[in-house]
């Protein structure tokens, strides 16, 4: 009966899937395509919530199944990153770009990551500080004993790096293993040796203009290739929104979720009000914020779904562009953005956790030099968390070893953690974005009417 039910649930997927493929050939927006996707994946994922409990087989087994269609999607759009982060700031370099400005805009980009990092943090502690949360409040079961002691293990393998290490850990000292996607720094790892190769290529121009032509011809043939691979796998979003958002909500854990209501609403809370600030940055610099609203949108929903930063950088790179950013600028702004200055992961969620945690240690988390160290450590670890799961984990075990804090109690929210992960996920592919436009802006580098044109939203179908 089990087996009868998991075929049904599938068939209905599949049912689903047909419905998006003929909103496509009816020539519907992919934006309204990935909404719609969104709606009916939440709609299916509760039915079945209702029907059967996230915990029960049935449920577990079609999910499953669904994984198929939406972790699947993900891996395809991992499979891509590496290849698509490093011809394409190798490619800015055989364009012609990038070339006057190179360490004005890694600065700049790095900079602003950073500091909107601390911004984060602070929000982060205004919020837990607002709502009055302390782990304190939280029941132990046995699955947040667990994750304790796991974390405890992991902080014990692991040893906090100092700044100077951590900044030598970007440099990438066998660029194949970071090819691998090994080390949590493995984007930045090669974006700093296609940047080599884009200098040693400028070099070579200069000498051997003959050599440098056809390196030049081969870059451009591999870019338009691996353009074309990332064009057929954001065709595939809608169905991968869909699978993804109806295994969310199918597998989460309500019950926990109330009793922690008060957890999830701070978290949401402060993510929103970064989100805001993100926007009156864009303001500030002159750029209006509801023409990037419209066109990160499709981005945003999308990290918000997967829960994988890295696994948008094929979207928000695209864009990036719609937005008028550089091609350069677009691919360093998203590159390093999934290792360096995560608004949600490195700068909301480990200095909540801080703060939530302070109490039981008899620190006064209202003593403004302890604000001050939290977010300094969180800005300085924000450096090299990965743009996959488990990187605010990461970023939250940093933070804490460093403030000596137990960091056995960073378990106590697992069971709402892919709930909060979605928003701070978002938070993530919006704070790289800002940095590109901001940096492109501030450079005079950005395209003002790519900018302002509202009916260049990025549409998958586009090759």
């Amino acid at each position: 009966m089990e087996t009868l039910l998991v075929i049904l649930h599938v068939f209905i997927l599949l049912l689903l899937i047909i419905g998006l493929f003929a909103m496509q050939k009816k020539h519907v927006s992919f934006s309204k395509r990935v909404f719609t996707a969104l709606g009916l994946g939440i709609v299916f994922g509760f039915a079945l919530q209702l029907i059967y409990g996230p915990t029960s087989n049935i449920v577990v087994q079609t999910a499953d199944w669904f994984n198929i269609a939406g972790g699947g999607y993900v891996k395809l759009l991992q499979m891509i990153v590496m290849p698509l982060v490093f011809i394409s700031i190798l490619g800015a370099f055989t364009k012609m770009k990038l070339t006057k400005n190179l360490g004005k805009i890694s600065g700049l980009i790095i900079g602003i990551l950073v500091a909107t990092t601390a911004v984060a943090a602070a929000v982060g502690i205004v919020s837990a500080l607002s709502f009055d949360l302390q782990a304190i409040q939280v029941d132990q079961g046995s699955t947040e004993l667990s994750r304790g002691q796991e974390l405890e293990q992991k902080s014990e393998e692991m040893t906090a790096k100092t700044l100077p290490q951590q900044m030598i850990e970007l440099l990438p000292g066998n660029p194949f293993l970071d090819f691998t996607g090994a080390r949590p720094t493995s984007t930045i790892g090669v974006v700093i040796f296609a940047a080599f190769l884009g200098i040693a290529f400028l070099g070579v121009r200069r000498k051997q203009p003959e050599q440098a032509e056809t390196f030049k011809k081969l870059i451009d043939a591999v870019y338009a290739i691996v353009m074309r691979v990332v064009t057929l796998i954001l065709r595939l979003t809608p169905y991968g929104v869909l699978a993804i958002m109806t295994k969310t909500i199918a597998t989460s854990d309500i019950d926990s979720i109330l009793k922690l209501g008060m957890f999830v609403i701070a978290s949401y809370a402060a993510l929103i009000v970064m989100f805001i600030i993100h926007l009156l940055l864009l303001t500030i610099s002159g750029l209006n914020p509801v023409v990037y609203l419209k066109k990160a949108l499709p981005v945003l929903v999308f990290a918000f779904t997967s829960r994988s930063s890295a696994g948008a950088l094929p979207l928000n790179i695209k864009t990036q562009r719609s937005l008028g950013v550089p091609e350069g600028i677009a691919n360093f702004a998203g590159s390093f953005g999934l290792s360096i200055g995560q608004n949600g992961c490195a700068g909301i969620y480990p200095a909540m956790l801080a703060m939530m945690i302070a109490p039981t240690i008899g620190q006064n988390p209202f003593d403004p030099a302890f604000i001050i160290s939290v977010i300094a450590v969180v800005a300085i670890s924000s450096f090299g968390v990965a743009g996959v799961g488990g990187g605010a984990t990461f970023a939250a075990l940093l933070v804490l070893s460093a403030l000596n804090m137990p960091v056995a109690l960073a378990g106590l929210l697992i069971s709402i953690e892919p709930l909060i992960d979605m928003g701070r996920t978002a938070l993530n592919v919006s704070g790289s974005m800002i940095s590109g436009l901001i940096t492109s802006k501030v450079t005079k580098e950005i395209d003002s009417g790519v900018f302002q044109d509202r009916s260049n939203v990025i549409e998958a179908e586009e090759a």
